[in-house]
């Protein structure tokens, strides 16, 4: 047999597949980790958050900028300044490049994935849960949350591991130790840290649904809550102390009022979405395995009663309904529910009884990936031509790429082999994820204003400190993360005016909307200024074009 490259990685999932899985995940992740800027709005305030304690040396309070940001835990700003501590010891710059702070987010995805190979080899076999492993490592949605600086790959990885966990107490409660609890609960508290109660939600909704439907819970005493709980507040007590007394309370009072309540009831920063919402985004956030999922899911009820198929279906369904029920909705809150999902798929995908989707559902399947794919295509396309006016040739690969994937996909299908439609699916993704991350997305020019805007001001105002330059009409983090945490966010052109004139030397960005307010405020003060760059763009976070003018006093 000749020594091909498919052999090699044949041999290499056979033999390894765990580093399998680790190469998977950085073909995957590696693509625009690098290239692409700071994000609007959570990446750049979770980034410069985590900036600034790196240069305060405080890391109880949580700033963006001078201002208090008492909305999630401490655990990834913890992860992120020990990234940039790890690098900078090492001899890397680290602390103002953005791909520093994304490594706890890829670390995650990659944990989450090796997670659901370990823990789901107990629950579904080994085949099943390298498939399901892989699956989970291409869904779009992952791909994209290891592009940004936040929470949720992070949190996937402590769920995808305690719920393994919770599932060998569940399938064998007489040989599930105490050293397993403690891992159990440790990790559970570590997504405190994360998250706040997001994480432990699962498992408990979880052992609320399987006591239900077993009418009884022999693997309750195993996991040992008299002393697992108090483990898991443990964890996370000394920082949650700590930030109350620093805050006098103010954190809990808004990250539980203003911020979680908020989102459950109204639909929190116009996020909201309709019921069925995750069902409709699902088929997009796990491309592309997610075509496979309505006749992996019709079997998984229908077998039900098998302890297995009742664990990751009482982990998926009441998890998942929650996050129907709360008002506010993304994307990416649904994620720890999917490695649920993958194993469900992979377990339909490799049975060699499995119930077939019928002609009509099997049109549909087909013909909701291809449209997918189409649409992935299309947008690559026309979006950069949108904003910018041109388009990336890297662009016109991706409707082709993605194309191929699903013909290859649907043909290994047709011929009855789902578990290879699944794995040749995720590997072809890898260049169509490529091509969007590394030769489309960071080239899309309109888009990044902040590291055109600090380019713009080295070169007009060289040595500027941030204390000194001010922005009005466009406070976006971004910008914080680009110039430095000292930066004045101005509420409008009076207000940049005023800036000005209370000290010289001082630099002012005044976005176009404003700039009528500013003329003539500086008329009233009797100010002359100086016009010394102008920087335009497309500010995607309000949905429209925006023209930043800067200007400084001349005596």
């Amino acid at each position: 047999m000749p020594d091909t490259a498919i052999a090699r990685a044949e041999a290499l999932v056979t033999t390894r597949p765990r580093l399998a899985l680790v190469l998977l995940c950085l073909c995957l992740y590696l693509p625009g980790f690098f290239t692409t800027p700071a994000l609007d709005r959570d990446e750049a305030r979770f980034a410069q958050a985590s900036r600034q304690m790196v240069e305060s040396g405080d890391y109880v309070n949580i700033r963006v900028g001078q201002e208090e940001r008492n909305k999630k835990p401490v655990g990834i700003h913890w992860a992120q300044i020990a990234v940039v501590h790890a690098l900078e010891a090492v001899g890397v710059p680290a602390r103002s490049q953005i791909w520093a702070y994304r490594v706890p987010s890829m670390l995650g995805a990659i944990l989450a994935v090796l997670a659901t190979f370990e823990f789901g080899r107990a629950l579904v076999g080994r085949r099943a849960a390298l498939l399901a492993g892989a699956m989970l490592a291409a869904c779009m949605v992952l791909v994209v949350e290891t592009h940004i600086a936040k929470t949720d790959a992070a949190l996937l990885a402590t769920v995808a591991a305690a719920m393994g966990i919770f599932g060998q107490a569940y399938l064998r409660p007489g040989a599930f130790t105490a050293r397993q609890a403690a891992t159990f609960w440790g990790i559970l508290g570590i997504s405190v840290l994360l998250k706040g109660p997001v994480g432990p939600m699962v498992p408990l909704l979880t052992g609320i649904t399987l006591a239900i439907m077993d009418r009884g819970a022999p693997w309750f005493r195993p996991l040992r809550l008299h002393w697992g709980v108090p483990l898991m507040l443990a964890i996370a007590a000394p920082w949650m102390i700590a930030i109350g007394i620093a805050t006098e309370g103010r954190f809990f009072a808004q990250a539980l009022g203003d911020d979680m309540i908020a989102k459950v009831g109204s639909g929190e920063e116009k996020h909201w979405g309709p019921p069925g919402f995750y069902i409709i985004v699902f088929f997009i956030a796990a491309f592309p395995s997610a075509w496979m999922v309505v006749p992996a899911l019709r079997q998984a009820w229908a077998q039900r009663t098998l302890p297995t198929t009742r664990f990751l279906l009482a982990w998926l369904v009441p998890t998942w309904l929650v996050f129907e029920a709360v008002a506010t909705k993304l994307p990416h809150y649904t994620l720890p529910t999917y490695p649920a999902v993958m194993l469900l798929i992979a377990i339909w995908a490799l049975d060699p009884l499995r119930v077939t989707p019928g002609r009509w559902l099997l049109l549909a399947m087909r013909w909701g990936f291809w449209a997918v794919a189409a649409g992935m295509g299309a947008l690559a396309v026309v979006a950069p031509r949108l904003l910018s006016g041109q388009t990336p040739w890297a662009a016109w690969l991706v409707l082709p790429l993605a194309l191929l994937l699903v013909w290859v996909a649907t043909r290994a299908a047709a011929l009855g082999h789902w578990a290879r439609a699944a794995a040749l699916g995720v590997m072809l993704s890898v260049p169509v994820y490529g091509a969007i991350l590394e030769g489309v997305l960071p080239r899309i020019e309109a888009m990044w204003i902040a590291p055109r805007l600090q380019a713009a001001l080295a070169q007009a105002a060289p040595g500027l400190p941030a204390e000194r330059f001010g922005i009005a009409g466009h406070a976006e983090p971004s910008t914080l993360f680009a110039v430095g945490g000292g930066l004045r966010l101005l509420p409008g052109g009076p207000a940049a005016a005023q800036f000005l004139s209370e000290e010289p030397g001082r630099v002012v960005a005044v976005g176009n909307r404003q700039e009528a307010a500013f003329q003539a405020e500086l008329a009233r003060l009797g100010l002359r200024v100086q016009e010394i760059a102008t920087v335009s763009g497309y500010n995607y976070s309000r949905g429209r074009h925006i023209t930043l003018l800067l200007y400084r006093s001349v005596p």
